[in-house]
């Protein structure tokens, strides 16, 4: 709770907030009109926010508008996947359980507000005390208590012992820090609310704000991070349509073009001078979600088996053609993923590929059919998969309708293949509407626990029912084990019992990919898996 000083002095400061706001474009009118010209970088996407409130959202279209505005803890340095204090002057363990934050001197917000312990306390306890179904809650399973001595001083109190990933924690989508004066304490509260109330202190404020049409941002001064903004305001310009978002950069009607064009526009561009493609390591995966309730067979349903549902999700994972659709739809700008924790990163196995289909990584036909008939299911069977055509790119209906036919053309399975748009998709997927269903994952840190925590603890950022409590337990122990041969082969065991489970069935694992304007530099595109615009620069 802030104290009334604090209150007191973050009254006196809110006139310095407005000044920002001046720099507002010409151009950004509500109606969404055209991007101003001028010195504004503009930066394309076909990326959509569901809600600027972090404890309201887990997806990368709301996470890369929060990782420009919002402060955090702990944040990632250019070209690093570690993290550094941030707003943070210092990070560090004080104890087993004890992990203690001092902040910097100084810190405000852009209305004015001052940035104390208190705010950080308080984004903290609010995103636990929500626990919004599509919020990023689910991380912070191992934080106990926080405590405030001092307006500098935070002291998070954990669960288990020698956590070796909080810190990343603090740098992802459950770490930013708002103006407890703004946010409410219990609700997520509406973006206009956030917008009108200045509630940044990133590298950027947001100038004017046309819910997934167009954003300014401009820099905010007040920021004390590790990624200081270059000077150009920036225009984020929301597409409906990738072809349109890959014609205005290719025109130049735009300077960026980011998530998400289709690999074949990328091929084409590749080859057009007037743009550069760039491209860096991504721990983006794609997969199919199983509702443990709603799926065929599954808890809730009137012919309830759980044999005979594992049998399904272990036939659907016999029959996916990895290859095929990796070079069919992606060709190659997506490759072929058989386990949970994508290649690359320490832990990571290809336990899929020796568990289903083949046995070298193709499907079996054999293979599924011997699952189905041994449990007493009559084929064909009707599944329902549902995907969203605009949130994972334009290549989704290809990838889904591809995924159908090799479903189908086994002679096991009817697929009733459906999509919907993706604001509303978020909402349907956690309350049990899809039984099956694609999902994406964009890393929130480098390090394979964020590929097992939010998808496999007990209560989950899925809410698909899936419940294990011995995964549950052995995702807790790899987390707090310092030793990194022990963490190994933890992190090996979890997959191994997931992919005796398949509450997911994972298939691919991608690239990042931007298309830029040869007169723009500081595209960065590293291990930490973050675009931010605060290195651009144009001309």
């Amino acid at each position: 709770m802030t104290t009334a000083s604090t209150r007191a002095r973050r009254a006196l400061a809110l006139a310095a907030g407005g000044s920002a706001f001046a720099l507002v474009l010409a151009g950004c009118a509500a109606g969404g009109g055209d991007v101003a010209a001028g010195d504004a970088i503009i930066v394309g996407t076909t990326d959509k926010v569901t809600t600027l409130d972090p404890a309201g959202s887990y997806d990368n279209g709301s996470f890369a508008v929060q990782n420009q505005v919002f402060p955090f803890l702990m944040n990632t340095p250019y070209g690093s996947p570690d993290v550094e204090p941030d707003i943070a002057a210092s990070a560090e363990f004080t104890g087993p359980t004890e992990y203690t934050v001092t902040l910097k001197e100084g810190l405000t917000f852009a209305n004015g507000n001052e940035l104390t312990s208190s705010d950080v306390k308080f984004s903290f306890d609010r995103n636990i005390a929500i626990a919004d179904e599509n919020g990023p809650s689910s991380l912070l399973y191992n934080l106990d208590s926080i405590a405030t001595p001092d307006d500098l001083t935070v002291v998070f109190t954990l669960k288990n012992p020698d956590d070796q990933v909080f810190p990343q924690i603090l740098s992802s989508p459950a770490g930013p820090i708002v103006d407890e004066d703004v946010f409410s304490a219990d609700a997520i509260t509406p973006d206009d609310e956030i917008v009108d109330g200045e509630a940044f202190a990133g590298q950027y404020s947001i100038a004017s704000y046309d819910f997934n049409n167009l954003i300014s941002y401009v820099p905010f001064e007040g920021y004390q991070g590790l990624l200081p903004a270059a000077e150009s305001p920036i225009n984020a310009k929301y597409y409906a349509d990738s072809s349109n978002l890959k014609l205005d950069v290719q025109e130049g009607n735009i300077d960026v073009a980011f998530r998400s064009l289709s690999a074949t526009d990328v091929e084409d561009l590749s080859s057009n001078d007037a743009v550069k493609v760039w491209d860096g390591p991504g721990g983006e995966i794609r997969y199919i979600v199983f509702n443990f309730d709603t799926q065929p067979f599954g808890a809730t349903t009137a012919e309830a088996d759980e044999a005979k549902a594992l049998a399904v999700r272990q036939a659907v994972a016999d029959l996916i053609d990895r290859d095929e659709i990796a070079d069919q739809v992606y060709k190659g700008t997506y490759t072929p993923l058989y386990s949970f924790v994508p290649a690359g990163l320490t832990g990571a196995t290809e336990v899929l590929k020796e568990t289903y289909g083949d046995g070298a990584g193709g499907p079996s036909v054999e293979k599924a059919t011997e699952r189905l008939t041994a449990a007493g299911i009559t084929t064909p069977l009707e599944l329902n998969l549902q995907y969203s055509p605009d949130h994972y790119g334009p290549s989704s209906g290809d990838e889904y309708a591809l995924i159908k036919d090799q479903l189908e053309a086994s002679g096991l399975f009817t697929v009733n293949l459906q999509s919907t748009e993706w604001v509303q998709y978020a909402k349907d997927r956690t309350a049990d509407v899809y039984p099956s269903y694609q999902l994406g994952w964009f890393p929130d840190y480098s390090d394979a626990d964020n590929y097992l925590t939010p998808f496999f603890l007990t209560e989950n950022f899925l809410a698909n029912h899936y419940d294990n409590p011995e995964v549950n337990d052995l995702i807790l122990e790899q987390a707090s084990t310092a030793d990194p041969a022990a963490r190994q082969a933890l992190i090996e065991e979890i997959q191994a019992k997931v992919a005796a489970d398949l509450s997911t069935v994972p298939y691919l694992q991608g690239a990042q990919v931007a298309v830029a304007g040869t007169d723009v530099d500081g595209v960065t595109l590293d291990a930490s898996f973050k675009f931010r615009y605060a290195p651009l620069t144009k001309g």
